[in-house]
């Protein structure tokens, strides 16, 4: 006799059941990668507001900028014959502006992949200003150095209406330095001096500072850098490679 075949009811339920088991794998799947999908969407608990390492960037450099700034124009009250090189304060104008826009994206939204063109303009034009606040700050260091080792070795004397400053006082034809707008030549030789070697730090710090935002800019937005694949002659032909 041969074998029984099921029945249509029987093979209806195995049916049924092959179905089921696949559905709630299915299920789990979809489950599984709906969770790693609202993890992936939950904010970092360790960064909030105030403790973000950008955020703290834009802070430095709006602290900076505005000593900067303060001091230029303070220096410019003490004597008028200084030039616009030694009184920074173009360099501590654009660095607020800079500061305030690094503010805007970082306390407002900050997203590593821009998610509108507005966002991604805003975060070039901080990333530009940036680097244009690195280029004026060494320039500010090196005008001020320079003007600095000159009156490392002056020889001043007062006069009328301006203090004058030679660096040889025994050759005729040296080059004078005059500051109009001083009381005596002890503003020149000790307070425009001591703001010209603030100048010269403050713009160096704000110079890194600079650099170091436009460095973590960058990092943010390009985090993974793929340099090609690692070979190893000695290793198992059946062995990945490894990507770096």
């Amino acid at each position: 006799m041969g074998a029984e075949k099921p029945s249509s009811g029987e093979e209806r339920g195995k049916d049924a059941e092959a179905a089921r088991r696949q559905g709630g794998a299915a299920g789990d799947k979809g489950k599984g990668k709906a969770g790693r999908d609202s993890r992936d969407r939950e904010p970092d608990p360790h960064k909030c507001c105030g403790c973000r390492f950008p955020l703290l960037v834009a802070l430095a450099q709006l602290l900076l900028a505005i000593t900067i700034t303060v001091l230029a124009f303070i220096m410019m009250t003490l004597s008028s014959s200084l030039l616009t090189r030694d009184t920074p304060y173009w360099v501590g104008i654009i660095m607020c502006v800079a500061a305030l826009l690094g503010l805007y994206i970082f306390c407002v939204t900050y997203e590593i992949d821009e998610q509108t063109v507005r966002q991604f303009i805003v975060k070039l034009v901080y990333f530009l200003l940036c680097t244009l606040g690195l280029i004026l700050s060494v320039s500010a260091v090196a005008f001020a150095g320079d003007h600095l080792n000159q009156m490392s070795g002056f020889s001043c004397h007062m006069e009328p209406d301006h203090c004058a400053c030679t660096q040889d006082p025994e050759d005729e034809i040296a080059r004078a330095f005059l500051y109009r707008d001083v009381s005596d030549c002890e503003v020149v030789t000790g307070t425009v001096r001591l703001f010209l070697l603030l100048q010269v730090v403050l713009n160096l710090v704000l110079a890194l500072v600079c650099l170091l935002g436009c460095y973590l800019m960058w990092k943010h937005r390009y985090q993974v850098f793929f340099a090609g694949l690692h070979f190893h002659p000695f290793k198992s032909p059946t062995q990945k490679p490894q990507k770096v």
